[in-house]
């Protein structure tokens, strides 16, 4: 049964997050936002099946809840409307296509070459103790670089919605 239901959570997770980047239905940006709800509700789900109630609990409150929100918001402040369809450059999509393959294959060769998962200890399924105690100590760095990396993407946004610039 538990096979079964990560097959179908991580089917619907694939299929929603593609339809969040190139949605054939329609152009509009709300539509791929909720598409984006879709997905998160969907990776919360795979959370539940790893016993990780309290990163389910929060992927569904902070992401689904308040980042999405917030995106809605940016999108309704920018009056974004559908985008026209426009004809199909086959040589920018070549190019990216090859960008693309390039590097996951530097990224494949570096999580390859990079012994992560070698030296790794069982930590108790659904620990918050644990969770935090990791993330303050052995993460700091990359949760530092993530703080400000959405500080930017706030201050992008500002800066956008803004009618003139001085």
């Amino acid at each position: 049964m538990e096979a079964l239901l990560f097959y179908i959570f991580s089917a619907l997770t694939l299929v929603c997050g593609f339809l969040v980047v190139a949605n054939p239905f329609t152009r509009n940006p709300v539509t791929s936002a909720m598409f984006l709800v879709l997905t998160i509700i969907s990776m919360a789900g795979l959370f539940v099946l790893l016993n990780a109630f309290f990163l389910a609990a929060v992927q569904i409150m902070v992401y689904a809840g308040a980042v999405i929100v917030l995106f809605l918001f940016v999108i309704m402040l920018l009056d974004i409307h559908e985008v026209e369809k426009r004809p199909v450059n086959y040589f920018s999509v070549t190019v990216g296509m090859l960008a693309l393959l390039s590097i996951g294959g530097v990224l494949i060769k570096a999580i390859v070459t990079s012994g992560v998962g070698d030296g790794l200890e069982a930590v108790t399924v659904g620990s918050t103790k644990k969770l935090g105690l990791s993330l303050f100590t052995d993460y700091v760095l990359p949760f530092e670089i993530m703080g400000v990396l959405l500080l930017v993407g706030m201050i992008g946004v500002i800066l956008l919605s803004k009618k003139t610039l001085r």
